[in-house]
């Protein structure tokens, strides 16, 4: 007597019972989307005054408005106001000269300082200062 359940359904000729499939359920939205509003209802972000609000400034943006003081940023200025790491924001660096921008360093007393022309031309450092100018 065969007692292994595939045998014995293959000699009844009846095919083994399956397990119920199960149903999919509804998917849901990890979040819900920021713009949808009840119909009939207004929050303070339908105001005038809301719709006037700034857009928040990126962080390349911040990177930009530091190399353009007078006095540069060094790397570690750039990371406090970016909240990157280091070898984040030397890519950054390295893609703003992809970009076109003029980006030059210089070190004195031991900090590196980079800045970036505001103008479209060439910065140059003063005499007897190590400097990278990349165009």
């Amino acid at each position: 007597m065969n007692t292994n359940a595939t045998e014995i359904s293959a000699e009844t000729g009846n095919a083994p019972a399956k397990s119920p499939k199960a149903t999919p359920s509804k998917r849901r939205m990890a979040r819900e989307p920021v713009n949808s509003v009840s119909a009939g209802t207004t929050s303070a972000s339908d105001s005038p005054q809301a719709a006037v609000a700034p857009a928040p400034t990126s962080k390349i943006a911040t990177v930009i408005g530091l190399l353009e003081r007078e006095h540069g940023a060094t790397l570690a200025e750039m990371v406090a106001a970016t909240g990157w790491l280091p070898h984040t924001t030397r890519a950054a660096l390295t893609g703003l000269k992809k970009k076109g921008h003029t980006v030059t360093s210089t070190k004195a007393e031991g900090v590196r300082t980079y800045r970036v022309a505001t103008g479209g031309g060439r910065i140059t450092a003063p005499a007897g200062k190590d400097t990278l100018v990349e165009a």
